[in-house]
């Protein structure tokens, strides 16, 4: 497939959450527009699996384990994209994880465990990745958010609370680091055929197939979205072709928040 002004060849990217999911997408959309990809996650077997099938497609790609909640562990990640391909020019902040419930549903333990995931890690990878990006002249940032960042939803009070906070945080960045070469935007998602989605669904009690075909005909385009089509969406706002965009939420969301 050639991507044309897509095209991220030559450059460096690092993917959180990239083991299974939007994440893997993204990492393997960018590998075959040709940027050089570090693969990372908490999984170390589906991590070394994502680089084999990158590498086996005629792409670049290495691995490492990357708990995002240990910003130190952002912080050596960063060092070790910068260490495998000499800069880091792209990441894409991914990993992320869900808990349902208002908030009298939801625990101490679930409350911290998706903010310290969900915004911290975006906080903690970017706050490691910009005085890399800065060095070699600019970069990008792509956060992966939600379209419960545009609107709540309801028995999802910690999930909306982070995925809103990764939007603001977003424009924040975009606004501190626009004259330093580096754009930082997100894509906000609808319901996308990834494992969190059957997760979600089990949580709320619901069968997967059944949910799936539920949200699906919810959303106005009639189906649930796939992981690859989020994935260009990030390639788009990654390469050269979006110069001009910073601080943009972008809906992939099969018309959800046209509502």
């Amino acid at each position: 497939m050639s991507y044309g002004p897509f095209s991220v060849a030559g450059k460096a990217a690092l993917v959180t959450g990239a083991t299974s999911g939007i994440g893997r997408a993204c990492a393997e959309v960018l590998a075959a527009a040709g940027a050089k990809v570090l693969v990372t996650g908490r999984d170390e077997e589906r991590g070394r699996a994502v680089r084999d099938g990158i590498r086996r497609a005629g792409g670049a790609a290495e691995f490492r384990r990357l708990d995002v909640t240990d910003p130190r562990a952002c912080e050596a990640g960063v060092a070790a994209a910068v260490e495998s391909f000499g800069r880091l020019d792209i990441l894409v902040n991914d990993a992320g994880v869900n808990a349902g419930g208002s908030v009298l549903d939801t625990t101490d333990e679930d409350w911290l465990r998706v903010l310290d995931t969900n915004l911290g890690g975006v906080f903690a990878m970017s706050r490691a990745a910009v005085p890399a990006m800065r060095a070699k002249g600019g970069g990008v940032i792509v956060n992966i958010a939600s379209d419960w960042s545009l609107f709540a939803s309801a028995k999802a009070a910690a999930y909306c609370t982070s995925k809103g906070g990764v939007l603001m945080l977003t424009k924040a960045m975009a606004l501190d680091h626009a004259r330093q070469g580096i754009r930082v935007n997100c894509v906000c998602p609808a319901e996308i055929d990834t494992p969190m989605l059957d997760v979600t669904a089990t949580e709320m009690g619901m069968a997967k197939d059944a949910a799936r075909k539920a949200w699906g005909e919810a959303l106005p385009i009639g189906r649930i979205g796939r992981p690859e089509e989020v994935a260009w969406a990030v390639l788009y706002l990654a390469s050269d072709a979006a110069g001009f965009l910073t601080g943009v939420a972008l809906p992939v969301d099969g018309g959800s928040t046209s509502r």
